[in-house]
């Protein structure tokens, strides 16, 4: 451990597994003060053994519930939105229910855990918030992710807006966009696509490899810290090459 983050309150959401989890763990190491919510009571529990020091089931499409667990955890120095669901399809796959689902967990609870934990970062005058969005949809088109793409852009430019109406009030604003990470979501996607599933998404790679949610983690970590205190509103793509 390095204390990148020492002295720091951290809250993130998603955190039982992938990358949310991955970035509660990582932020943990480095000396914050982690809070790690998720909607499986469980698994976010065993957190607690690797260093997290609070964990709590928590419903991001739920706003009251977002609105209690910002007041019960009160001021925090970051926040780690991860919350996400990939819909596969085109538009003619897409009914309004799986475009409302997607659009509130994707893109809505950002916007509940930042209005919520935002009052409280602006009144100590600094503030760390990182996005998961994804490098398809804010970078490039990706066949069947019709919806997601549009939720990721969304994620973008919702980023970009708190950046700047707060700049100079002490609080940035970043996102980062993953390639295809390999999580229990993205294997899952892959056994359902058949036995040669994951091949055929590591075929895409230019890299010949998936990456790891580690990986995510080692950039939350640098956008959470003091070291990137001159960078806000920006989309950090981390793909492998992906979109080149």
């Amino acid at each position: 451990m390095s204390d990148r983050l020492k002295g720091k309150r951290a809250f993130v959401t998603a955190g039982a597994v992938g990358i949310g989890r991955a970035c509660a763990l990582a932020f943990a190491r480095e000396g914050a003060t982690v809070f790690a919510t998720d909607i499986d009571e469980g698994k976010i529990a065993l957190l607690g053994q690797d260093g997290v020091s609070e964990t709590a089931k928590l419903d991001v499409r739920d706003t009251a519930a977002v609105d209690a667990m910002a007041k019960r955890v009160g001021t925090i120095d970051i926040l780690l939105n991860a919350a996400g669901f990939v819909h596969h399809g085109s538009v003619l796959d897409c009914s309004d229910e799986a475009w409302d689902f997607s659009f509130d967990i994707n893109v809505k609870s950002m916007h509940r855990t930042i209005r919520a934990f935002l009052p409280g970062m602006l009144e100590s005058g600094h503030g760390s918030i990182v996005n998961i969005a994804s490098a398809a949809g804010v970078f490039k088109a990706a066949p069947n992710r019709y919806v997601y793409g549009a939720t990721k852009a969304a994620v973008a430019a919702l980023t970009r807006a708190v950046a700047a109406d707060f700049i100079t009030q002490g609080i940035r604003c970043n996102c980062i966009c993953p390639g295809t990470i390999e999580t229990p979501s993205m294997l899952d996607r892959a056994a359902a696509a058949g036995p040669n599933g994951r091949e055929m998404f590591v075929s895409r790679q230019p890299m010949g490899r998936l990456g790891t949610a580690e990986e995510i983690a080692s950039l939350a970590v640098y956008l959470a810290s003091d070291e990137s205190s001159f960078t806000t509103g920006v989309a950090h793509v981390i793909d492998g090459g992906w979109t080149l």
